[in-house]
């Protein structure tokens, strides 16, 4: 299992519930932490290409969850000036909106016009449903748009192929992960705590506004322990 760093938002907030929020200054020293220790932020498409092709000694993914707009405005900007790149997963059904789906503050997401800027200089487009519903929860048929559905939208906004989801709320079990396998999907993205793993459930570590320099090196060194993989 690659290593895969799970963010959302990167800005400045006065109310973080939830704690989804790194603030720029933090994220470029986390992003400066990586590669002074020989570490390189990728997409989960160029991951996975180098892990199957044996070649993914020293890349890290990079993957934020819902397409806030401060991807493009401070977190893309930030990666590109040190030649990373990263997957952002996009609520289809919400693009130029704000987080619907959340009871805490109001956040705004993407424009179309953000998605084609930022999946123009290399990043990954990915899908994170349409509406940002808990998989486990819906039907079948539901369970079919929401997969179908929202890949069609990104296509079709970004420009390029869609291949790759993140499962919301990081909720997922097996029927989830073979919709999403079944649907064409190259891969899903979970969370650390899932009970299974493959290409369909990668799992995925937590990076909050706490996640210093030494939290960092204790992040890296529990993946490789749980995983038996050097980074």
């Amino acid at each position: 299992m690659p290593l895969i760093l799970m963010y959302h938002s990167v800005d400045r907030v006065a109310e973080d519930p939830y704690r989804l929020t790194v603030p720029p200054e933090l994220f470029e020293r986390q992003m400066d932490w990586l590669r002074r220790n020989g570490m390189r932020g990728v997409s989960i498409r160029e991951l996975r290409r180098a892990w199957h092709a044996g070649r993914a000694r020293g890349l890290v993914g990079l993957t934020f969850d819902d397409g806030y707009a401060d991807f493009a405005t401070r977190a893309a900007p930030v990666l590109l000036r040190r030649g990373f790149t990263a997957t952002v997963f996009v609520v289809a059904g919400e693009i130029g909106g704000g987080n619907a789906w959340d009871d805490g503050p109001r956040r705004a997401l993407m424009t179309e016009d953000q998605i084609r800027c930022v999946a123009h200089t290399g990043m990954e487009i990915g899908s994170h449903g349409l509406r940002h519903v808990a998989l486990p929860d819906v039907d079948a048929e539901d369970l079919e748009t929401e997969l179908v559905r929202s890949r069609s939208i990104l296509e079709d906004v970004s420009g390029g192929p869609v291949t790759g989801f993140a499962y919301p709320y990081g909720r997922v079990a097996r029927r989830e992960a073979d919709a999403v396998r079944k649907t064409g999907y190259e891969y899903g993205c979970a969370i650390w705590r899932c009970p299974f793993s493959g290409d369909h459930a990668l799992a995925r570590t937590y990076m909050g506004d706490r996640d210093h320099g030494l939290r960092l090196r204790a992040k890296v060194f529990r993946h490789q322990l749980r995983w038996r993989t050097r980074v």
